[in-house]
């Protein structure tokens, strides 16, 4: 059996010691991520061979991600497989992206397969897109932004710091006011994962920024790398009554996010029409597909996260 052990706040040199320089894009292996949503998932992971695996429960089962490191992958598979077996659940990964399917092909082919949800596809930016919007594609961007100053002259952008997470609490709680969030599904999930961020965000290592409007925060979002030349946005929440907003936090945002970070992602739509919408109006360079990859022998659904 492979000792695995709950993520902890503590975990997190050791973690990001193999995720920030690989080359793996999924929103999901960010820091934050893994562990602000360990309450829903019950993450593990653990340290077998110089590789960092992952495991956690979806809908009552074990599944687990690509292992991550250098060495003999296919034996790593291969203990995971039977790791799975041995608890008498069937083997499956999530997160497998083209070019990880490509390798579980190569040294494993035809023994897995493949099933996708466009729900999860993670949009993925250039940096410098969403910095400049520059261009005829990023016109309308534009066009809200300087109207957004426009009626707003009186505006101001801020890092988040400690002494301002409690005005980050407050808009979230008025944003969730506004679009019903108890009447949607999997909103109170989300709420407790971004609580959780907010109250550990020195600890988790994330950094964010604040838009004020006459003294008032209007919106807020935060992110942190997912690797050597990706961040990862993970959060953005602003005053719908407001326009221009959200694309104006976007901006300000991203014109500080460090030039060593080429990539930005976005994360998911989850299938919400209206997100989907937003995330492709900012012009993505890819949606980054991502598959479940189950060994043969055992078969099973798609499952939902």
């Amino acid at each position: 059996m492979i000792d695995f052990k709950d993520i902890t706040l503590d975990d997190k040199e050791i973690i990001t010691s193999y995720t920030l320089k690989s080359d793996r894009r999924n929103c999901d292996l960010s820091f934050s991520n893994l562990c602000s949503w360990r309450f829903l998932y019950f993450t593990q992971f653990a340290i077998v061979d110089d590789f960092l695996v992952f495991r956690f429960w979806v809908n009552g089962e074990i599944v687990y991600m690509m292992p991550i490191g250098e060495g003999d992958l296919k034996h790593i598979i291969h203990r995971l497989i039977d790791e799975a077996q041995q608890q008498n659940y069937q083997f499956c990964m999530l997160g497998i992206s083209s070019f990880m399917k490509d390798d579980l092909e190569a040294i494993m082919p035809d023994r897995f397969c493949f099933t996708t949800d466009r729900d999860y596809a993670d949009y993925i930016y250039l940096r410098t897109d969403l910095s400049t919007l520059v261009g005829k594609k990023f016109q309308p961007k534009r066009n809200h932004i300087n109207k957004f100053k426009n009626n707003y002259p009186n505006h101001a952008y801020a890092p988040i710091t400690p002494d301002k997470i409690k005005e980050c609490k407050e808009l979230e709680a008025k944003w969730c006011k506004a679009n019903n969030c108890d009447e949607q599904e999997g909103t109170g999930n989300e709420r407790e994962a971004l609580i959780y961020a907010l109250d550990n965000f020195e600890k988790l290592g994330l950094t964010g920024g604040i838009l004020y409007v006459n003294n008032e925060i209007v919106a807020f979002t935060f992110g942190m790398p997912i690797n050597h030349e990706m961040f990862g946005v993970h959060v953005e929440k602003a005053d719908t009554s407001i326009e221009g907003a959200y694309a104006m936090i976007n901006q300000e945002f991203a014109k500080r996010i460090p030039e060593q970070y080429i990539y930005v992602n976005r994360e998911e739509d989850l299938g919400i029409e209206g997100l989907r919408k937003a995330k492709l109006s900012y012009q993505p360079v890819m949606i980054l597909e991502k598959y479940m990859a189950c060994f043969k022998e055992h078969p099973r659904e798609m499952i939902k996260w």
